[in-house]
């Protein structure tokens, strides 16, 4: 199959390209480089450095490629910068899209995988797991606004264009690759200050809780999004909580220090609870995730140590 994705050289997507690549799919990848590596980027995939907020561009490579399936993860990610800057997150996140189903809309395609994120678009739910048909979405900051504004554009190109879709909601995604710098992230970048013998900081006082699923877990998910027969909206996480605090402690005994860490005020933007509901994609994908929280933080903080 001759797949195109986007943010290819990224976190995320860069582990979805590797495995359709050792699947033996075609993968072409657009990155900006903006945040995404050239090293993360497998040597067998083509890549085109270009820019999805450039419509010329990306007309110019949909056109050349003529990809089947579009796997969309090149996003602007941050809660806190999409509220400092919601313009900038809104030209990422739904130009982007937008430039991408324009280019796209008349060359056939037999499906998008899009990455959204299910803690940002469900808010502070009342229902914890949250299902996919909680109502009302209710997302607290700029960057939850413009995933779920992006799954509605889903819907219309479905509607007028036949385009099929696959949303993937997922959960707070760690493991190998993640950015240890940004601040999202916790699991990187708790584990790469502590191997440094640097303090780290807890945003409020640690209590928010999120739903961790580890990268290789999100990959399969991906791959299952191939088939023809799947279509629609699938949570992606564990289903379990776990609060930060609780991270830190399992990072400092992997890690085999006693560092405390430093509180800091809490993030604008951000909801106190998020965990996901993962029934359906259980019983329509046949997913379900298989790295344990205790097992993927060994992985992550392994991978960091030997790229410190």
């Amino acid at each position: 199959m001759n797949i195109l994705i986007t943010g290819g050289a990224g976190f995320i997507a860069s582990h979805i390209v590797d495995e359709y690549i050792n699947l033996g799919h075609r993968v072409i990848v657009i990155d900006n480089l903006s945040t995404g590596k050239i090293d993360f980027l497998n040597k067998k995939a083509i890549f085109h450095k270009a820019d999805i907020r450039s419509k010329k561009e990306i007309e110019i490579i949909i056109q050349k490629e003529k990809p089947e399936v579009i796997n969309h993860h090149a996003a602007q990610i941050s809660v806190r910068n999409s509220v400092d800057d919601p313009i900038n997150d809104a030209e990422i996140n739904l130009k982007g899209l937008l430039n991408i189903l324009e280019s796209a809309k008349y060359y056939h395609l037999k499906k998008i995988i899009f990455a959204s994120s299910g803690g940002v678009v469900y808010g502070d739910a009342k229902i914890i797991p949250t299902p996919e048909n909680y109502l009302p979405l209710n997302p607290i900051s700029p960057y939850g606004i413009t995933k779920l504004a992006s799954e509605y554009y889903l819907q219309f190109y479905q509607n007028n264009y036949k385009i099929p879709y696959v949303v993937l909601r997922y959960s707070n995604v760690y493991g190998p690759r993640q950015n240890p710098h940004g601040e999202a992230g916790v699991v990187a970048i708790f584990s790469k200050k502590l191997l440094r013998n640097e303090q780290p900081t807890i945003n409020g006082d640690g209590k928010q809780t999120r739903d961790y699923v580890f990268v290789g877990d999100v990959v399969k998910a991906n791959t299952y999004a191939l088939k023809e027969s799947i279509v629609g909206t699938y949570n992606i996480g564990t289903g379990q909580e776990t609060d930060v605090n609780s991270i830190y402690i399992k990072i400092k005994k992997v890690v085999g220090t006693n560092t405390k860490a430093l509180y800091g005020v809490p993030k604008s933007g951000e909801q106190k609870r998020s965990c996901l509901d993962i029934a359906k994609a259980y019983n329509t994908l046949n997913w379900i995730p298989e790295i344990t929280l205790d097992q993927g933080i060994v992985n992550t903080v392994e991978y960091f140590r030997k790229n410190e």
